[in-house]
């Protein structure tokens, strides 16, 4: 959730008995330290720092112009025009080794990665300093490099998911995959029967029935994103707010068009200009993020959010606007009644 998780949302999971994130992979060192210390100050109990594990991403020039002069009838829509250039707006955690300095020093309670594993002298660093390490896979050879590695939790994320897929490799546009798109459902339970570490279920569970049937399969614990957004603790803009929380949210979509990798999100104008048979190639992740944040901060400024990055999951419908902390007592009591109600069931067999 970088860039709609706060301090706040964090701590206010926390105190409420769950374990918040902040995602800083958006940030430099210095930046990621201050939301560390900010949600320090909100709360004495352990929470994550999310960081991203993707490929460095190989400029191509050309690629990069056919892309700007291909969104520049965007822009003019708007009375701007496109950035001279494209440039690698985040830094991978694989490269970053100021980021990973702060970690060791700072010692957060719990770190995950997403997009893969940083190299394996820093996953026994960050464990010598006694932080917790969770690592995300799409997959059972994910699963199984995630358990090799010495990671202490998988996080399971099915194609449901909101937000950017965490696929260890991605080949880019234009190339076809060997994704498995596999569900929630059906990637927990293989993990689990394949590896022998504790497995945090996330994608599509916005409720205690949804925590209650990824217990069932074997997960440790369920990882809900979307679920959060609409909190008053969110960095979650008024327009992404009404789209999550209206009578008739958009339908979601994977799309690469905003960032260069998949990402599940409410489909908006990059969407659609994805789609079109004559576009360019995509430039490199995350590459093709920084024209989409030009354009969609054009847009913004004339008050249209057709282009922003509203990740959502499959679920989004089931969202619902409250305090985080009182969300977190709501799935707690819907995991108990669900749990209640599987057992005088079971009493009838």
């Amino acid at each position: 959730m970088a860039g709609t998780s706060t301090p706040a949302l964090a701590a206010a999971v926390s105190n409420a008995g769950g374990l918040g994130s902040i995602g800083v992979a958006a940030m430099k060192a210095e930046a990621a330290r201050k939301s560390i210390h900010e949600t320090r100050a909100l709360t004495r109990k352990p929470f994550n720092v999310n960081v991203f594990c993707h490929a460095p991403a190989k400029l191509d020039t050309a690629r990069d112009a056919a892309w700007l002069a291909y969104l520049a009838p965007e822009f003019a829509r708007f009375d701007a025009t496109p950035p001279t250039a494209l440039s690698e707006i985040y830094t991978s955690f694989v490269a970053d080794d100021a980021m990973f300095a702060m970690l060791v020093e700072e010692r957060p309670a719990v770190v995950s990665f997403h997009f893969g594993l940083p190299q394996q002298e820093k996953i026994d660093a960050l464990h010598d300093a006694g932080i917790t390490l969770l690592a995300s896979a799409t997959n059972l050879a994910e699963a199984r490099a995630v358990e090799a590695a010495g990671v202490d939790a998988i996080v399971a994320q099915g194609y449901e998911a909101g937000g950017h897929r965490g696929r260890f490799e991605d080949l880019g546009d234009r190339v076809p995959t060997d994704d498995e798109q596999l569900g929630t459902l059906a990637l927990v339970r293989l993990i689990v029967t394949h590896t022998s570490v504790p497995v945090i279920a996330a994608g599509g569970i916005m409720d205690g029935a949804g925590i209650a049937a990824v217990l069932a399969l074997g997960a440790q614990a369920a990882q809900l994103g979307t679920a959060f957004v609409a909190c008053p603790e969110s960095a979650a803009d008024a327009a992404y707010r009404e789209r999550l929380t209206g009578a008739n949210p958009p339908r979601t979509a994977l799309i690469r068009a905003i960032s260069g990798r998949p990402a599940r999100g409410f489909v908006n104008r990059l969407y659609a200009l994805e789609q079109t048979a004559d576009r360019p190639d995509l430039p490199a992740y995350p590459v093709t993020y920084d024209a989409g944040k030009a354009i969609n901060a054009a847009a913004k400024a004339k008050g249209n959010s057709d282009y922003a990055a509203q990740w959502a999951g499959q679920a989004a419908p089931l969202a619902r606007a409250m305090p985080a902390a009182e969300l977190v007592g709501v799935l707690r009591a819907e995991l108990h009644e669900t749990l209640d109600a599987l057992r005088d069931l079971a009493t009838t067999f």
